[in-house]
């Protein structure tokens, strides 16, 4: 996001803006002054101010005199003179009549400015240039080894190379004075450039890094803020905020800068309300003050051993205040209690409707659920099954599990249901045979037989058992009876034998 001569590394314009560097996040636009008269038109014998505004990386910005008066559009590259020789490359931030406002601003007379511009910056320059920016990364890193080997106290927060990579500053911060003339021998023996030591402060070292704060929106000190002035726990104390350091610290470590943003706002508004009021003095006891609320203009009191609390305006309370000073007390603050109106919370009914019958947020998941659910049972029945094959494999094998028994099972039920199948197939076909029919019609109504004694069926049940036809009461008398006797016998016999057959050809009830 930030273009070459800001902290962040990176082109000439923020990424994502297609270089046209007008991001609202900063990048390119950073630290700079917005020219209201670049599309002025200018009378034709006006000459342009020489002197023009040049941002480096950071929030460095210096002034340079345009002597060969070399055409110059902001945002432009070009070379400048250097501090302590050599050429620096940077950004044109501002020229015109702006400069000389920012001149009058910073109190620099136009005197002061002597260094010149050379020219603007050539291919060879600008890859001189990023060459020498990439090295600030590991010379950073191998300065901070140097300083611990010599455990010095101080963080090296940043190096700034200059464009023709004869010079680097290394900005530091440290709470107080350190000896760093061993250190910079060092670094002149590793690095073979010119070395600057620069101290800063932590609010510096956070703008020249940058960040996000707490507000969700970069830091103030990286995008816009120049000067940075004293921030104390007063004004919390004005803004009626927790003093809670965590809270008002910010990513440097101070007190956050935006305290002071709307202090001079809080200081008006209290200019009406009394101050240093602790409690006020009534018939029926000591009302303690416990908030008061600035823009509303309501202070809040409570009696002892009360919970709830009074509001009262702040003209009222300067009157019990007087009332208090003459040795006069009001009689209850509750009777003068300011009503406050209760927003009533209206639930919002969504005008939409449900067209395709998908507003149910865990359909999928059901589905899903269900569909698990199934996988999860037939594997328990693979498992079960699996299981059985192996015990019957166990039993008849002496415990070899290789699962023949299991098969054996498979067939012995395979071929048990196509038996029953057969069973049923001929059960209907014995029904509609006209002989079977004709059998049926001529055998008596079950109330109309005559009972047999208990005896004479034991014997019959032996004799049907022996394989011969059991005796009944009257059989020789009645022919027809005793031919439809014979053929039941028959069938019976049949249906045993057929019983018999499949037990015989069944799996044994044991295994």
């Amino acid at each position: 996001m930030g273009c070459g001569s800001c902290s962040s590394g990176g082109g000439c314009a923020p990424a994502g803006c297609k270089s046209n560097g007008s991001c609202l996040t900063g990048g390119c636009q950073k630290m700079e002054v917005h020219d209201w008269l670049s599309n002025l038109d200018m009378p034709s014998n006006y000459r342009s101010f020489p002197i023009i505004e040049v941002k480096f990386k950071g929030a460095r910005k210096e002034f340079f005199v345009n002597n060969d008066d070399i055409y110059l559009e902001i945002g432009e590259l070009i070379a400048v003179e250097g501090a302590t020789g050599g050429y620096d490359i940077g950004h044109v931030s501002l020229t015109g009549e702006l400069v000389r406002t920012q001149l009058k601003r910073r109190k620099t007379p136009i005197d002061q400015v002597t260094r010149k511009v050379y020219r603007k910056a050539t291919e060879a320059d600008v890859e001189k240039w990023k060459i020498a920016k990439g090295l600030e990364w590991e010379t950073m890193h191998k300065a901070r080894t140097l300083a611990l080997d010599l455990k010095l106290s101080m963080k090296i927060s940043d190096v700034d190379y200059q464009g023709d990579r004869t010079k680097a500053t290394f900005f530091y911060t440290a709470e107080g004075r350190v000896d760093f003339r061993e250190l910079i021998k060092k670094m002149a023996e590793s690095f073979r450039i010119r070395i600057e030591m620069r101290q800063i402060g932590m609010r510096q070292e956070a703008g020249r890094l940058g960040g996000i704060g707490s507000c969700g929106r970069e830091l103030c000190c990286s995008t816009w803020l120049t000067n940075f002035k004293t921030v104390s726990t007063a004004a919390a104390r004005y803004q009626n905020l927790s003093l809670n350091t965590l809270k008002l610290a910010g990513q440097c470590g101070k007190l956050k800068c935006c305290l002071n943003y709307e202090l001079d706002t809080y200081l008006d508004a209290l200019k009406d309300i009394p101050d240093r009021i602790e409690s006020l003095q009534t018939e029926v006891g000591t009302a303690r003050h416990q908030k008061t609320d600035i823009f509303k203009k309501l202070m809040w009191f409570s009696y002892a051993n009360q919970e709830d609390w009074i509001p009262l305006k702040v003209d009222r309370v300067k009157e019990i205040m007087a009332m208090n000073k003459r040795g006069e007390k009001p009689s209850n603050l509750k009777d003068e209690a300011v009503e406050l109106k209760t927003t009533a919370v209206v639930e919002k009914t969504h005008d939409y409707e449900n067209v395709v019958g998908q507003d149910s947020l865990t359909r999928l998941d059901e589905k899903n659920r269900n569909k698990n659910n199934r996988n999860r049972n037939n594997r328990n029945d693979r498992d079960r099954n699996k299981a059985q094959g192996g015990q019957g494999a166990d039993r008849e094998n002496g415990g070899n599990r290789n699962g023949q028994a299991g098969a054996k099972n498979r067939d012995r039920q395979r071929n048990q249901n196509r038996q029953q199948q057969a069973k049923s197939s001929e059960k209907p076909q014995r029904e509609q045979n006209p002989r079977n029919q004709q059998k049926n019609e001529n055998r008596p109504p079950q109330n109309q037989r005559q009972p047999q004694k208990p005896v004479e069926a034991k014997a019959n049940n032996q004799s049907a058992l022996k394989g011969e036809a059991p005796q009944t009461q009257g059989e020789g008398t009645n022919p027809e009876q005793k031919r439809n006797n014979r053929n039941r016998n028959k069938n019976r016999n049949r249906n045993r034998e057929q019983g018999a057959k499949t037990k015989d050809q069944g799996p044994k009830p044991n295994e």
